[in-house]
């Protein structure tokens, strides 16, 4: 963890260095300014040496300067050091979350990954700015003060040393109990972002279900989670504050009571108590540092084991070696092919076996839970077959680069997503070359062309984040524009034309079938009438191949297909003709 962490230190290294070396600077300062102070009252204040005095006094000026100075750079370094660390930390947490397979990143959920980008993180920035400062500053202050404590008088040293070990065991007792508390916080953080990730993702359902009550129900449970877990740990590490006042004011006491007694004695002078009494403060005061780099730690550990989770978690696919850097065509090979989600327990696909020539048009349609888009997922290589082979364009697709793999397949799902910015913006994801003039030609071969057009911006019209001011049908056709300007050797359409009308989704098919006749087509859909023009199609039936023909093979082969066309063509029916985009 320590390792993985500490590469993303990178270009900070300097700073890094740099602040413990003024802190040790600082403290050096800190040290001399109390023997200072001694000689200045033996030698000056009780004698009325003014000259003594002056001198002594502008030595300390200097000191108390350079002390200054030696602080305030650390703690510039410190905050460039942190700071810098941190912005490394999420970069490289967000470029390797980029490179994770489906199968990766069904291992977390999406408020896990951002507390781990942003709570997580911050918290890893404070510890490690607090580790460069006071985790130098604090025990080496405290030792020196100690060994100067005690080369001024042995005796009345020994009770900082009682103080110092009474303090450590009982810190040793308080943080390992806050730990546990410490660390159950950061999944509770998990869920209130959880809460409120769904809750505005999907506000326009909360509301149009009347459960806004529920949601604020749901999300101050999430916060009176956290807030319970957080004073659970806060009142015993609030338990150092009366500790350490106990122990300090006893430390004064007692070197008071014993100094005053061995001045009277002549075994001490007023100025060495004077120092004592300094580094008495000094010594309790940075154990009370000590104290909190523990519970900062603490807090830490937690958050740092969950950052590094995210960094050395390895994508399940990967390139190889020597990869094929070039898809001819768009054919496409199944053989006996079986895949299976997660640890390969239970297998959602079983012995798959089918050929795809290429420019082919495939209808694929199978009940709810058949498979369907698992099936897909493989060409693209969203997953790994678990056995078998798939092949396109003759060879395995654990044989290409993997970018050029999914340049060339392009998916357009039922539920696609489209980003905050232009419908230009939107559409250059297919092809960030693209022309004005070849994102219409696409949109025009999507049908989306058409209410573009009656947009106020037209293809500068602003789409909101997640698309949310068009309708289903409208974002469908988008980004059946968008995977169109790819220029795919294969295309997928995963239910992709659910939310338009059945007039629409015949244009759109005949557009495909004139203007790409040499992309392979595999359509996913629910409707018959989506896929009964295809070349061929195929009827999936849990995770495995029923049946394989024309629409007109089919209605005498396969019962499932008869009995899913009979009941919409004489049940419920198709009823969206003309309105499937309100």
């Amino acid at each position: 963890m320590l390792k993985t962490l500490g590469a993303q230190i990178k270009e900070f290294k300097k700073d890094s260095v740099i602040t413990p070396l003024f802190m040790i600077l600082e403290v050096i300062m800190e040290m001399i300014i109390p023997l200072l102070m001694a000689s200045l009252i033996d030698y000056g204040v009780n004698t009325g040496d003014m000259g003594h005095i002056m001198k002594v006094g502008g030595i300390m000026l200097i000191v108390a300067l350079i002390g200054l100075f030696a602080g305030l750079m650390g703690a510039k370094y410190g905050a460039r050091a942190s700071t810098g660390f941190a912005r490394n930390l999420r970069k490289a947490m967000f470029e390797n979350i980029q490179t994770y397979s489906f199968a990766n990143i069904d291992k977390y959920s999406t408020s896990s990954l951002i507390t781990r980008l942003t709570t997580d993180v911050t918290n890893i920035q404070n510890a490690y700015q607090m580790m460069l400062r006071m985790a130098f500053r604090a025990p080496i202050s405290m030792i020196v003060a100690m060994i100067m404590a005690f080369k001024i008088n042995a005796r009345l040293a020994s009770i900082y040393l009682v103080a110092v070990v009474f303090l450590a065991v009982m810190i040793s007792i308080i943080i390992p109990r806050a730990t546990k508390y410490f660390r159950q916080m950061f999944e509770k953080y998990d869920a209130l972002n959880n809460s409120v990730q769904e809750n505005v993702s999907a506000i326009r359902v909360v509301k149009a279900y009347v459960r806004e009550d529920y949601e604020t129900d749901k999300f101050y449970k999430a916060a009176d989670d956290i807030y319970d877990t957080s004073i659970r740990a806060e009142k015993l590490v609030i338990l150092n504050s009366p500790l350490m006042q106990f122990t300090v004011y006893a430390s004064i006491l007692l070197v008071s009571w014993f100094g005053a007694q061995m001045i009277v004695a002549n075994g001490l002078t007023t100025g060495e108590l004077m120092s004592l009494l300094a580094y008495c403060m000094n010594i309790l005061m940075n154990i009370m540092m000590v104290s909190m780099i523990f519970v900062m730690l603490t807090m830490s550990h937690a958050a740092a084991k969950r950052i590094a989770e995210v960094l050395d978690e390895k994508s399940d696919l990967q390139n190889p070696e020597n990869p094929i850097m070039e898809v001819s065509d768009g054919s496409i090979e199944f053989q006996d092919v079986h895949f299976a989600y997660g640890d390969g327990s239970k297998e959602v696909l079983k012995d798959i076996n089918l050929r795809i020539a290429s420019g082919e048009t495939i209808g694929i349609i199978g009940g709810t839970g058949s498979s369907k888009s698992s099936l897909v997922n493989l060409i693209s290589r969203l997953y790994d077959v678990t056995k078998g082979e798939l092949l396109v364009s003759g060879h395995n697709v654990k044989e290409y680069d993997m970018e050029v793999l999914r340049n060339e397949v392009a998916v357009v799902l039922q539920k696609n997503v489209l980003f905050s910015g232009s419908i230009l913006d939107n559409l250059r994801w297919g092809n960030k070359e693209a022309t004005e003039e070849e994102c219409r030609r696409a949109c025009e071969l999507a049908c989306a062309d058409e209410f573009i057009q009656r947009m106020p911006e037209k293809y500068n019209t602003y789409i909101e984040q997640g698309g949310t001011n068009v309708s289903g049908g409208q974002k469908q056709r988008l980004c059946i524009a968008r995977a169109l300007l790819k220029k795919p050797k294969i295309l997928i359409l995963d239910d992709s034309t659910s939310a338009v009308d059945t007039a629409t989704d015949a244009r759109i098919r005949k557009a495909f079938a004139q203007e790409i006749p040499n992309t392979t087509k595999l359509i996913i859909a629910q409707r018959v009438s989506s896929v009964q023009h295809a070349d061929r199609i195929v009827v999936m039936d849990h995770g495995r191949i029923s049946a394989v023909g024309t629409h007109e093979e089919l209605l005498i082969t396969s019962d499932i297909y008869k009995e899913v066309y009979e009941s919409q063509t004489q049940g419920s029916g198709d009823f969206d003709e003309n309105g499937g985009d309100n």
